[in-house]
C-alpha cells in the first residue's frame, strides 16, 4: 500500500502534461502512486502517459470516453489505494519535497487533511507569486473547523493538501459529475475540510498554479449554473449534518456569496439575467430562514446584500461597475503595475 496515491485529471494538455508528470516522478517521497485519468484526450496526452508508465511502474492509467471532471476524479479516488489522497491538475506542476513534507506532517500529527500555500505561476514570463493563503492559521498546529471555523474560507483549492483515504471514504464524499461543468472542486473542498477532525496547515508552498491556461467558465448555460449545483449539494449537506452545520454553515454562505458574486460578474450577458435570479432566489431563501447572520456580514457588505433582496436592477448595475474595476486591476497586474 503507497504512502500517497496522487491523482492527476486530464484532458489535451499536451504541452504542459511532461513537466505535470516530471514533478511526480521526481518527488523525494517514493512510496507513492500515480493515477493519471484520461478524459477522453483526443491529443498525444495518452501517448505521454504511456511513455512514462513504460519508464515509472507507480504510474497507472484510467482512459475513457470524454465525461468530464467530476467523473474522472470519482473514478481516480475508487482506484487509489494509499494511506493519503493528493491531486494535481494536468497543466500544474510541484515542488519536488510536497508529498513527503505534507505526508511527514500528517502522519506525525494523525491528521485527516494537510493543507500547504502554493505559487501563482505564468508560462509566458517564468513568473511565480506566493498566495499566503495559510498565513492567518498558525504553522503546523492541528484544528478543526470548530476552533477555525474561517478555514472554510482558506483560498487553497483541493490540490493544495492531501485527504486521509479514510476521511473520503468514511464520510461518502465524491464530487459532482455534470459533463463539461466547472467548479468541481467547491463541494468537494467544503465537505472534506467540514468532516476532518484534525487540519494541519503549513505555510510553505509547493504547487505551481498556471495561469496562462485557463478556460472560460461562463460561456455555456451549464457551466453559468453549475456553482450553483455545488452549493445545492452543500447546503444539503449542511441540513444533513446539523453537528457541522451549526459550525460551518454562516462561513459556507459567505464563501457561496463570493462565488456567486465572481461567477455572476464574469457571466456572459445572455445569461447575466436568469443567473441573477438564480442568485436572489437562493439568498432570499437563506435570509427568510433566518440563516443570515451577523457572522455573515463581518465579511459581505450589508448595503449590497439587502440591495439584492430589495431591487435586481439597481443590483445589477451596481455589480457591472464593480466589474469593470475588477478588470481594470487584472489588466495593471499583468502590465507589471501594483504586482
Amino acid at each position: 500500500m503507497p504512502k500517497i496515491s496522487i491523482l492527476v485529471p486530464i484532458y489535451n494538455v499536451e504541452k504542459y502534461l511532461p513537466q505535470c508528470l516530471d514533478s511526480l516522478v521526481n518527488q523525494t517521497l517514493k512510496d507513492i502512486e500515480i493515477i493519471c485519468i484520461n478524459d477522453g484526450s483526443t491529443d498525444s496526452s495518452l501517448e505521454i502517459i504511456q511513455e512514462y508508465i513504460n519508464k515509472d511502474n507507480r504510474i497507472k492509467v484510467i482512459s475513457k470516453q470524454n465525461s468530464g471532471y467530476g467523473d474522472s476524479m470519482n473514478q481516480g479516488l475508487k482506484l487509489a489505494s494509499g494511506d493519503y489522497i493528493g491531486i494535481l491538475e494536468s497543466d500544474d506542476f510541484t515542488e519536488p519535497e510536497m508529498y513527503e513534507d505534507l505526508y511527514n506532517l500528517a502522519d506525525k500529527n494523525d491528521a485527516d487533511m494537510a493543507i500547504s500555500d502554493f505559487y501563482l505561476y505564468w508560462t509566458k514570463n517564468n513568473k511565480t507569486k506566493k498566495v499566503n493563503s495559510t498565513s492567518k492559521y498558525p504553522d503546523k498546529k492541528v484544528t478543526n473547523i470548530k476552533e477555525t471555523p474561517f478555514l472554510l474560507r482558506n483560498k487553497t483549492t483541493t490540490w493544495a493538501a492531501i485527504y486521509k483515504r479514510s476521511l473520503i471514504q468514511g464520510n461518502n464524499i465524491c464530487y459532482l459529475t455534470t459533463p463539461g461543468a466547472s467548479y468541481q472542486d467547491t463541494s468537494f473542498r467544503i465537505k472534506t475540510i467540514s468532516c476532518a477532525d484534525k487540519i494541519i496547515c503549513t505555510h510553505k508552498a509547493y504547487v505551481h498554479y498556471r495561469q496562462d491556461n485557463a478556460n472560460s467558465s461562463v460561456k455555456s448555460k451549464g457551466k453559468v449554473f453549475a456553482i450553483c449545483e455545488e452549493y445545492d449539494t452543500l447546503t444539503e449537506f449542511m441540513n444533513e449534518h446539523p453537528e457541522i452545520k451549526i459550525y460551518a454553515n454562516s462561513e459556507k454562505l459567505i464563501n457561496q456569496w463570493n462565488g456567486y458574486m465572481w461567477n455572476f460578474k464574469r457571466v456572459d450577458e445572455q445569461f447575466s439575467d436568469e443567473f441573477l435570479e438564480r442568485f436572489y432566489a437562493d439568498f432570499k431563501k437563506f435570509n427568510d430562514a433566518g440563516e443570515i447572520d451577523k457572522h455573515f456580514f463581518t465579511k459581505v457588505n450589508k448595503g449590497l446584500f439587502e440591495l439584492l433582496l430589495k431591487d435586481k436592477t439597481k443590483f445589477k448595475e451596481k455589480c457591472l461597475k464593480q466589474k469593470v474595476s475588477i478588470f481594470k486591476k487584472i489588466k495593471n497586474f499583468f502590465r507589471g503595475k501594483n504586482a
